[in-house]
């Protein structure tokens, strides 16, 4: 029996080791020693401060241990020993902390964990979930754990690390929002940007206008791709698809998100991105026209310049003073729900079309001097903003904001790039920096002949180039950063997960880890080990970063491939004779030739013989448009 549980401890260490050394996002201090804690059941938690959101932060952590059929007492250990080891838990006083930073020690029979203030503990508490083996995650766990000794000093470099998930398009429940958030409090993300309307859907009650969930939270059914593929409502055709959260609800998601360290950022968009509100209330529109909730149909044209044109109205009367008492009753509601600083009011794509063609609001404009719809909108923005702060919050954007003069308060959201947010800093505002090209989670992450395809690429090792801060700003200005998912083509949680992770793992570690601890090498080998923590908790995650990479171009008449993989020991095989398997083709080694002729690439990424990435099958017709 001995020797049976010696190679059982034996087997958890070497598990163990490997986990050790893969802590996401990494930590600014870690050293080994040579200690080693098992973790069973007769362990105690010493949690030595009478701070109330500790002791929540140790419930959410000793309810994840319940999972494992760990179930530890509490009591006062003076001095641990083999017979009594402990967790202490302590708040202490070190400025290097910060309010999110803590030391964390894996002694021999004891694990302490220290911080400024409550927030560090429960991201200590995080790190040590990540140092257990990756069993933990799942229903089969043993029931016990060893960990390898450490010394770990650790604290964020941002003090903004965030997601945004929208629920318009697609309806999260409850328990899914709650699901997300558990993963984002893992990897010590803390603010949750939730995207709660929009033209496909208004997903908050707001009791002083019932209308906006009886009739803006339901559209028609509809299935497939977002676009034309979608048709209008029909003729008596009934809303069905959707919901909406209750304040209630909301309220639940809020206390839940607390105790994970998570700021809730809610956003309701506007002028733009209202069809859901005008489907309700559409004398708030120009035209005052009836309206319907979006199904998913196309009702934009937009052009190569990235302009475009509007179909159908989605947008609020700026010089209409109901639509300002709306907003008013709106925030009300809004700034008494949520307990956080700011209050997203989006700002972006906002279409002037029906504003310039509409006799009323020209003449308004010229009788209050706005020169152009730019500046009507930012004339919109900054009482918009007025509104919001008088309910005791702070405003922020999307950089469209920007235009016509930005509200004197405002931070902005930099989605385009980093250009609106290095003109908000330098205006003295402050950013969250969230740029399309590092950023957003909708983009295909790997090959579109397998994944979803939509109208741009980002890559993990894209996103993990991020860098947040510009040269030319003063970094005081920037508040973080956030990676943002929008779910057109995102319909349920696992898929959201899919789509999210592992992209929101570099940018958990861009937000967290100090700048020149970055490492691609690192990075990618610890995600590798995450691969298997998210397998073990039967998550979806993407394992596209596997895949090859192809890339094609002309020389002369000569079609030419390249395939490039930046994971560590990967080799990559290809047919184009319309052969398989694939491992029984060639090993790349070099830019081949695509011969004239009807036949796909076929290429796959191994490891030591073992396919690790999804085989790619590409005809040749496609190759060809894939030319740069």
């Amino acid at each position: 029996m001995k020797t049976l549980l010696s190679l059982l401890c034996g087997l958890l260490c070497l598990t163990n080791v490997y986990a050790q050394n893969n802590l996401i996002p990494a930590p600014a201090k870690f050293e080994t020693t040579d200690a080693f804690f098992m973790l069973d059941n007769s362990v105690a938690f010493d949690v030595r401060t009478d701070n109330a959101d500790v002791a929540k932060y140790v419930s959410v952590f000793e309810d994840f241990l319940k999972k494992s059929s760990i179930s530890l007492t509490h009591e006062k250990v003076e001095s641990p020993s083999n017979t009594k080891r402990a967790i202490i838990v302590s708040l202490i006083d070190k400025s290097e902390l910060a309010n999110e930073g803590y030391t964390l020690e894996v002694k021999e029979n004891e694990i302490a964990i220290q911080a400024n203030k409550p927030a560090g503990i429960f991201y200590g508490l995080q790190t040590l979930r990540q140092l257990l083996p990756n069993e933990f995650e799942s229903k089969n766990n043993p029931g016990l754990g060893m960990l390898n000794g450490c010394k770990i000093t650790d604290y964020p470099r941002f003090a903004w690390r965030g997601l945004m998930l929208d629920v318009s398009r697609h309806f999260f429940t409850v328990d899914e929002v709650k699901a997300y958030l558990d993963k984002m409090a893992q990897y010590k993300f803390n603010v949750f940007h939730w995207h709660l309307t929009d033209d496909e859907g208004w997903r908050v009650e707001i009791k002083s206008l019932p209308k906006l969930t009886e009739v803006g939270a339901w559209r028609v059914p509809r299935n497939g791709s977002f676009g034309e593929t979608r048709s209008y409502p029909k003729e008596g055709e009934k809303a069905t698809y959707g919901g909406f959260y209750t304040q209630e609800q909301i309220k639940d998601v809020i206390a839940y998100a607390a105790e994970r360290n998570i700021t809730i950022v809610p956003e309701v968009d506007m002028p733009g991105h209202s069809m859901a509100a005008l489907a309700a209330y559409p004398e708030l529109s120009v035209n005052k026209e009836p309206k319907f909730v979006n199904p998913g149909a196309k009702f934009a044209e937009w052009h190569d310049d990235g302009t475009f044109d509007m179909l159908i109205e989605n947008t609020l009367n700026p010089t209409d003073e109901n639509v300002y008492s709306f907003v008013d009753k709106v925030f009300t509601e809004i700034a008494a729900l949520f307990p956080g600083e700011y209050i997203h009011m989006g700002g972006d794509e906002c279409y002037h079309g029906f504003w310039e063609k509409s006799p009323q609001v020209q003449k308004f404009m010229k009788k209050n001097n706005i020169k152009n719809t730019h500046e009507l909108q930012s004339y919109f923005v900054k009482r918009v903003e007025k509104i919001i702060n008088s309910k005791g919050k702070k405003m922020i954007g999307w950089d469209e904001i920007l235009e016509g003069g930005l509200a004197e308060n405002a931070a902005v959201m930099s989605w385009r790039g980093m250009k609106g947010g290095i003109e908000a800093a330098k205006l003295g505002h402050n950013v969250v920096m969230s740029p399309t090209t590092y950023a957003y989670l909708d983009y295909t992450q790997g090959d579109k002949s397998v994944e979803n395809p939509i109208y741009a690429d980002l890559s993990l090792e894209k996103t993990y180039s991020f860098e947040p801060i510009p040269d030319e700003v003063d970094a005081k200005y920037i508040l973080g950063l956030q990676g943002n998912l929008w779910t057109e083509v995102v319909p349920t949680l696992q898929f959201a997960m899919y789509m999210t992770y592992p992209r929101a793992l570099a940018l958990a570690e861009i937000g967290w880890s100090q700048k020149e601890a970055k490492d691609w090498n690192s990075f990618i080998n610890r995600t590798e080990s995450a691969f298997s923590r998210f397998k073990a908790s039967e998550t979806n995650i993407s394992t596209a970063v596997y895949e090859p990479i192809v890339s094609l171009k002309k020389e002369g008449d000569k079609l030419m491939c390249t395939l490039e993989n930046h994971v560590q020991n990967v080799e990559m095989f290809y047919t184009i004779d319309n052969t398989y398997p694939v491992n029984f083709g060639t090993r790349y080694s070099g830019p081949f030739e695509i011969p004239e002729g009807k036949f796909n690439l076929r290429t796959q990424s191994f490891r030591n013989g073992r396919a690790i990435g999804r085989e790619l099958i590409i005809p040749r017709e496609d190759l060809e448009k894939r030319v740069k």
